[in-house]
């Protein structure tokens, strides 16, 4: 099967491209938003194939996997040489991200759409965003597994979060402050400078930096279930959570500690740190719900069943 679609979730497409077929991805000389092409810092396999948009107009696809508006809007469109997604192409929408303003207005932009399915990648997002009489379906997560790395090695918090100073109290930016006076926090991302955390490094050294430290901070506001969190459990870290969006059916109690009160998450923060063997325990936890909950193999099987589905 061939599926276009956009580099738009670096994390995300790594788990699809894991698949069993041809992924064409739009490629433009500048390599923006529209035509990143393969990633460039994370391991994709040769069935990640770049198209420039005459490669795409002549090609024959068999679906398109959309995930912003304006690639329903016209974008897709003219990618395919006039072939419209939803009409001359089966078309999946994938909405990677919680709705924002008042709950009574979170109407989805393909909400009414019956051409169309829209994938979620989550429970909440489904819950919260209104599709009207679109067909939806939840498929959560998958993770290409980094292998178990947990070192715990250093007294320290990981925290992941990409453009922490421009998204602010969505990210619990603001509640690092606050933290960071428990126990000392290692800030990881894009646009991490300045906050007193590191530029953002390749996938496999994320990891293995990430898994030295001896605990996993999770402090999203709101926002989808960061794939950070996910990443985090498979490398076998224990994790302190704010039990908001998706993240306390993610997190077993066995794994960490989840709570919406910030004095709760210091403190827990400060006793694994102290105690290395709790921490461990916990992590090995963490490692084995990811495992069973966000392994590749579950999250690609259900992919293969819905574009089966779609283009029957």
């Amino acid at each position: 099967m061939r599926i276009l679609l956009w580099h738009v979730h670096g994390s995300w497409t790594t788990a699809l491209v894991q698949g069993r077929h041809e992924y064409l991805l739009p490629v433009l000389p500048d390599r923006g938003p529209d035509g990143r092409g393969r990633a460039q810092t994370w391991d994709w396999p040769a069935n990640a194939i770049e198209v420039t948009p005459a490669e795409a107009a002549e090609t024959d696809v068999d679906v398109v996997l959309l995930q912003r508006p304006e690639e329903l809007d016209g974008l897709c469109e003219r990618w395919l040489g006039g072939r419209r997604p939803g009409r001359d192409v089966p078309a999946v929408y994938v909405e990677h991200n919680a709705p924002q303003g008042r709950i009574a207005e979170m109407r989805h932009p393909v909400a009414d759409r019956r051409d169309l399915t829209l994938v979620h990648v989550t429970h909440f997002n489904d819950l919260f965003w209104d599709a009207g009489a679109t067909p939806t379906r939840v498929i959560e997560h998958g993770v290409v597994d980094p292998g178990y790395r947990y070192t715990g090695e250093l007294p320290r918090a990981a925290v992941v979060i990409n453009e922490a100073r421009r998204r602010g109290r969505v990210t619990g930016t603001d509640l690092l402050p606050r933290l960071n006076g428990q126990v000392p926090l290692d800030l990881f991302g894009m646009d991490a400078g300045g906050l007193g955390g590191m530029e953002n490094p390749p996938q496999r050294a994320l990891h293995e930096r990430m898994a030295r430290r001896r605990v996993y901070l999770h402090p999203i506001r709101w926002t989808s279930l960061g794939l950070s969190l996910i990443e985090a459990m498979h490398l076998g870290m224990p994790v302190v959570a704010l039990a908001t969006t998706e993240a306390p059916d993610a997190v077993p109690r066995e794994a960490g500690v989840v709570s919406t009160d910030v004095g709760v998450l210091a403190a827990a923060v400060r006793r694994l740190v102290a105690d290395p063997g709790e921490a461990r325990e916990r992590g090995r936890a963490a490692r084995q719900a990811a495992l069973a909950r966000y392994g590749l193999e579950r999250f690609l099987g259900r992919w293969d069943r819905l574009l089966t589905e779609v283009t029957a």
